[in-house]
């Protein structure tokens, strides 16, 4: 978006300095004009990113991470019976008897086990429950740590494979140098998700940190989580830099430019399609058997935020009787029931849709800002790039 957001900015500049220019000369009214719409740009950049990024965390991260580790509670209720014969009958009756027939009828009421609605079935209601528990700043709640975590991933990466810069083979390098960093930082994001689940406290969020041991039982659900998000981004990334090459020699596939672009629009569709099969059948369970796992290593002290079973359905061996404290990675997916899955679905749909309408919106206003600052010259310049367009194909 900075890119797209930067060039934009420049041709309207050069535009309006032109346009301005012809007109008067006054060298500083342009400067200010330049100046001015160089600002409206980029605060409108800025503004979108910082929107995307909110709806991102808030829906995908916050409320996506209680998804995963809710456990839905159920009520057992019993049956109300009518009195019947015992009213009919209760003059020929003794008090023993009546006592004895009234036992018996409340053996023989049924018992009914009602599963509440999960909190995290709608959107609206997860943000209800973390408003009146932790106030209206829930929504962001665990952000430092969340900062924290990306900004010492972002500069260990960059650091090692710094030197390294665009020699060849540096695009396959960088990938396993960012599952090692994710792997070695496992602890901090492990106190992230603490962070989001458990209740407000007010314990710093260094007291926090997890032992050692308890970062030993999620390094291998780390890895295979930053594996998998590793293959879901150059996968496609490779295929689509395929297609560009393919893109820019129309005759690469026997044919004109027309059958070209078919071929291309074709293999567009599937690049798609492998991405979002990778993302449902690959990132999600390795994520929800991470989130799984450490949230099973919550400590006794910290109530989590939404209803949860710590003992995962007894799967749980507490270190005091000798097990881990912490679920396996198999039990974490598998008790992880289908309903919750749906929900996670539906939840990242609906993420999806939200940024969707969001980006069209922040387009729309950037073009009306265009064509505001450019005047007439916008119009000139939407013409001439379509021709352009034309003439490629």
């Amino acid at each position: 978006m900075s890119d797209i957001a930067h060039s934009l900015v420049r041709r309207a500049v050069d535009v309006t300095q032109q346009h301005y220019g012809n007109n008067d000369g006054d060298e500083h009214q342009i400067k200010q004009i330049a100046v001015w719409a160089m600002a409206l740009l980029w605060i409108t950049a800025l503004l979108y990113m910082a929107v995307i990024s909110a709806i991102s965390y808030t829906y995908g991260d916050v409320v996506g991470t209680l998804t995963m580790i809710e456990t839905p509670t159920a009520t057992a209720y019993k049956a109300i019976q009518e009195a019947d014969s015992i009213e009919v009958d209760a003059p020929l009756l003794s008090e023993d008897q009546k006592s004895e027939k009234q036992q018996l009828q409340a053996l023989e009421a049924d018992l009914y086990l009602v599963k509440q609605a999960p909190i995290t079935a709608k959107l609206r209601t997860t943000m209800k429950h973390l408003r009146v528990v932790a106030g209206p700043l829930s929504r962001f709640r665990g952000l430092h740590i969340a900062i924290l975590y990306l900004g010492l991933h972002s500069m260990l990466v960059n650091f090692i494979c710094g030197p390294i810069g665009n020699r060849r083979g540096s695009y396959l390098i960088r990938p396993f140098v960012s599952v090692i960093i994710t792997v070695v930082l496992c602890r901090l994001e492990m106190t992230w998700t603490h962070t989001i689940i458990s209740m407000p406290s007010t314990k710093r969020w260094w007291r926090r940190f997890p032992s050692v041991q308890a970062g030993k039982n999620i390094i291998l659900p780390t890895a295979i989580l930053a594996m998998a998000v590793q293959f879901s981004i150059y996968i496609p990334t490779m295929l689509f830099a395929t297609i560009f090459a393919a893109l820019q020699n129309s005759g690469i596939y026997g044919g004109d430019a027309h059958t070209t672009q078919k071929i291309i629009l074709v293999q567009l569709f599937c690049v798609v399609l492998i991405f979002i099969a990778t993302f449902v059948l690959i990132v999600i369970p390795a994520d929800v058997t991470l989130k799984r796992v450490q949230a099973s290593m919550l400590p006794e002290e910290d109530e989590a935020i939404v209803p949860f079973d710590r003992t995962f359905a007894g799967k749980v061996q507490p270190e005091i009787l000798g097990g881990s404290g912490a679920v396996s990675m198999l039990d974490a997916w598998r008790t992880f029931d289908k309903e919750g899955r749906i929900r996670l679905i539906k939840l990242y749909g609906k993420v999806t849709l939200i940024q969707f309408a969001i980006s069209i919106m922040f387009a729309m206003v950037m073009v009306g800002e265009l064509k505001l600052i450019m005047g007439e010259d916008f119009n000139k310049m939407v013409k001439t790039a379509h021709q352009a367009v034309s003439r490629h194909h």
